[in-house]
């Protein structure tokens, strides 16, 4: 059986990459991705406010799909334009709440802290993302390429970036880092620190600064060492910018601790998203009293798919 073709519309960021293809993925789709463009004006102006014709993006030169998923605010009238024209029945899925009647999708999959219902909204947990449990256990020995050989268990440090909410600034980082190095102490890790996209330059060097040469710092950003860290490590830390990396990191079942920093302004929605991790035991705050505790791993993109190809097919 032929599989389905899927396009995703996304506006080309890693966060939103790493949702529609994870989805994609679940649902076993033949998928092309394309980054959205809109024309003039429309960059800056809201979707509810936004015509549903072609002018307002750059035109797709691609017709043959079955499924849309989109994400993000600017893939929003795109994915509905492209349905409204289709010469063939068309699914069209938007993740995130796309901030328009809600009647313009078959499937919206936003998670519970948007606080947004409908009948055709699927509620996650935190975000879904690309990761899968077979790819993690692939690249299990891949840090054996950089870590220190000692007997000591390890601790991964999984940095984000600096956002309008969180400043990645020496003073910040440094207090992070040393409430983290205390944990190492006490129990004997050794830390491998994991960049992201996002994580400044000056951030690695201050880490590897700091934790010297007794510790493993990556210092570009590397998928399989990601993987392999949420393989092998012991317990992982997670700086508090990013619900996305948060959200990958529950699919291991590990003890997670948040790095907090301070925001700069109260951020109601993210807020939501952590008090609910914490309530499904998946998270503590790096600085808390250390334990070990044990979750339900956490496969929402699996879990999502699985509602999605069930109400297809009914």
């Amino acid at each position: 059986m032929n599989k389905l073709k899927g396009i995703l519309l996304t506006q080309g960021m890693h966060g939103m990459i790493s949702q529609a293809e994870g989805l994609a993925k679940a649902l076993d789709l033949d998928f092309t991705h394309h980054t959205v463009e809109l024309n003039h004006f429309w960059k800056i102006v809201p979707p509810k406010l936004t015509p549903i014709i072609q002018s307002v993006y750059k035109k797709i030169d691609h017709n043959d799909f079955d499924i849309i998923i989109s994400c993000g605010r600017k893939s929003v009238i795109p994915s509905i334009h492209l349905k409204s024209i289709s010469k063939k029945k068309v699914i069209n899925i938007h993740i995130q709440d796309p901030k328009v009647d809600f009647n313009n999708f078959d499937f919206i999959v936003a998670p519970e802290h948007d606080s947004i219902k409908g009948q055709n909204v699927v509620t996650t947990k935190g975000a879904i993302h690309y990761l899968t449990e077979t790819e993690i256990a692939k690249h299990n020995n891949y840090l054996n390429l950089f870590i220190k050989k000692d007997d000591r268990e390890i601790c991964a440090l999984v940095l984000g970036g600096p956002t309008k909410y969180y400043d990645y600034s020496k003073k910040n980082m440094k207090n992070i880092f040393s409430i983290l190095n205390e944990l190492l102490k006490r129990n004997n890790f050794q830390l491998v620190v994991i960049p992201s996209m996002r994580t400044p330059k000056e951030t690695i060097n201050h880490a590897a600064k700091y934790f010297g040469e007794n510790h493993t710092i990556i210092n570009n950003v590397d998928k399989k060492a990601y993987l392999s860290a949420l393989s092998v490590s012991k317990n992982i830390v997670v700086t508090c910018d990013s619900s996305s990396m948060i959200s990958e990191v529950a699919l291991t079942g590990k003890p997670i601790y948040v790095a907090n920093i301070l925001s700069r302004k109260n951020d109601k929605r993210f807020q939501k998203f952590k008090n609910l991790f914490r309530e499904l035991n998946i998270t503590r705050n790096l600085g808390e009293k250390e334990e070990n505790w044990n979750y339900q791993k956490l496969d929402e993109t699996n879990r999502v798919a699985k509602i999605i190809k069930r109400k297809i097919n009914s």
